[in-house]
């Protein structure tokens, strides 16, 4: 019997090691693909981390390269053709321009007046981001500070302007070029009248109907003496004749600069500065064409730059003869 056990467990021993030895060993991807996967992330990760790291090298090797081109340039250094750009941009188009009189009540008087319709106003700005606060209270605050325009408002500030020189009681308006019969003698068909879609009512009834300011006799003489003599390089006309937006509210940017005791030299200084921020790129191709001839933007004569020569449709088309003019995004456009 005992026999008999001892044979019945070896055969049992031999069975269990048999199937033991017929089992098939792991294979080596089965044991390396986990390791494998492993590698992969980490190689994944390491990669990630070192592209971060790069960019965020690379942002701070450009801001310090716009710092040192700046500077290099004011000290007279040589520099690369985007890194005068740079300093042309700094040059023309500060962060912002503080004008020497105070906004007031102005836009809340022009609501009051009609020649803004509120809700119109705010309704074209609706698909631009609409409203800020500071443009809210330009329109219907009471105690407005100095006007400050930057090239980012300068759109809404030609418009303020705009609205402004198209509204207050001028002789300009009222028997200059604008109702002279050699153009047509009827004001309504120019861009600065029938273009005005933001009044209550039919616009021509608010053309040059309201005293928002009055000037003097002096005043208004070097009003019209100085918008005699600045163009806008939209067209061939001078402030004088204000057919288009960005003449009236020019005009009435003198205006309000004559009434606030400004001189002449600070009106045309003002005046160049606004110009830059409406049209950026007819400004900092014309300083590019300057410094070409030896002349820093900031060393010329206002008046002769806004003069007809430079400023001028005409004008700024002989500039581009001699120099490939800079392609710069922003500035006021020619409609509201």
């Amino acid at each position: 019997m005992e026999q008999n056990n001892t044979k019945q467990n070896l055969e049992n021993n031999s069975s269990y090691l048999n199937s033991i030895a017929k089992q098939k060993p792991p294979k080596k991807k089965d044991i390396f693909l986990p390791i494998s996967i492993v590698i992969a992330a980490l190689i994944i990760a390491f990669a990630l981390i070192y592209a971060i790291g790069l960019k965020t090298v690379k942002i701070a090797q450009f801001q310090e390269s716009k710092k040192a081109s700046t500077t290099n340039v004011e000290k007279g250094g040589s520099v690369s053709q985007n890194e005068s750009q740079l300093f042309l941009e700094k040059e023309v188009l500060p962060d912002s321009l503080v004008l020497p009189f105070k906004w007031g009540s102005l836009g809340k008087q022009m609501i009051e007046a009609g020649v803004i319709d509120p809700i119109s106003f705010e309704k074209l700005y609706e698909s631009r981001g609409g409203l800020d606060e500071e443009t809210k209270k330009l329109l219907s605050g009471t105690d407005n500070g100095n006007l400050v325009i930057t090239l980012k408002n300068s759109g809404i500030i030609l418009n303020l302007l705009w609205a402004f020189g198209f509204g207050n009681k001028n002789p300009i308006l009222e028997n200059g070029p604008m109702t002279d019969p050699k153009y047509g003698g009827d004001p309504s068909r120019f861009a600065s009248t029938g273009g005005w879609t933001l009044a209550k009512g039919n616009q021509m009834l608010h053309y040059s109907a309201h005293k928002f300011i009055n000037l003097g006799e002096e005043e208004q003489k070097k009003v019209e003496r100085v918008s005699k003599n600045i163009y806008r390089p939209c067209c061939n006309n001078s402030t004088y004749f204000p057919d288009c937006n960005h003449g009236m509210a020019m005009l009435g940017l003198l205006e309000l600069l004559a009434a606030n005791g400004a001189s002449e030299d600070e009106m045309y200084k003002s005046a160049l500065q606004v110009n830059a921020y409406w049209f950026p790129d007819t400004y900092l191709t014309i300083a590019q064409y300057l410094k070409s001839k030896g002349i820093n933007f900031k060393d010329a004569n206002p008046k002769e730059i806004l003069g007809f020569n430079y400023s001028s449709a005409s004008g700024f088309q002989r500039i581009v003869q001699e120099i490939t003019p800079v392609q710069y995004q922003g500035g006021g456009s020619c409609g509201v």
